[in-house]
């Protein structure tokens, strides 16, 4: 049995809950980050019962930038060194809504991009330079351009693709590695209010069997379901005249 670690921030995440479960079976230890102290107690009981060596929460706001230094030596002190960091967490918010509210577009940004990206440098700054990681960053297709309807979201999302691109030139030849998760459309509690019809749409459980697979053959990058790699291909290079004038 495996007594790796892995620490996933925004354990409640439908996503997250998905990839754990395929994880569980291999018996890693977790650290459950999240701000929902009862749901995070019933995700680790639904892992030690799929396999977990252990699932321990640890109760705390993901995006108070302030406190991911201490937490991530609270992290090491009690548990010691992850093999593998998810970060799952953010928020979509309301396009219109940002663009009126400038202290809640700085807390779209802080959530989406400043905080995940701290949340790595935190993490990698404690790391022992031949120490495997994994570090798993669920993105998004929002990033690959910006559109009219979510650019604020979609920013903070090409920030993080940017961001990991950078890791993971940073760290090539070392054991650190970086898999940046591209889902489309996705079925779970941040589009709830969405209608949820047409072949585009995914479940967790599908996107957490592509990101197994990636980590599993050393991809980088993986868009998910597949057919969003070459659908924003081509939105990416649409020329401008063209794509002022879609609706998206």
């Amino acid at each position: 049995m495996s007594t790796d670690l892995v620490v996933i921030l925004g354990a409640t995440s439908a996503i997250a809950q998905a990839y754990a479960r395929r994880r569980a079976a291999a018996g890693v230890r977790f650290v459950l980050a999240g701000r929902r102290e009862e749901r995070l107690k019933v995700v680790a009981a639904d892992l030690v019962t799929r396999g977990a060596a252990s699932a321990e929460p640890l109760l705390m706001d993901l995006s108070a930038i302030g406190a991911i230094e201490s937490a991530v030596e609270t992290i090491h002190a009690r548990f010691g060194p992850p093999q593998e960091i998810v970060l799952a967490y953010g928020i979509l918010g309301e396009q219109t809504v940002l663009e009126r509210d400038v202290a809640a577009a700085q807390a779209a940004l802080d959530v989406n991009f400043t905080s995940a990206a701290l949340w790595q440098l935190a993490f990698l700054k404690g790391r022992e330079a031949t120490q495997p990681l994994t570090t798993i960053v669920i993105g998004s297709v929002a990033g690959d351009r910006g559109r009219r309807t979510n650019f604020i979201y979609g920013a903070a999302k090409a920030g993080i693709d940017i961001f990991v691109q950078g890791l993971a030139h940073a760290y090539a030849g070392t054991p650190a590695r970086f898999v940046l998760v591209k889902p489309g459309f996705v079925d779970t509690p941040m589009t709830a209010g969405f209608v949820k019809s047409g072949p585009l749409w995914s479940t967790p459980d599908r996107v957490a069997t592509d990101i197994e697979r990636a980590v599993r053959r050393g991809a980088r990058v993986v868009y998910t379901p597949w057919f969003w790699r070459p659908i924003m291909a081509v939105i990416r290079r649409l020329p401008w005249f063209v794509f002022r004038r879609l609706k998206i």
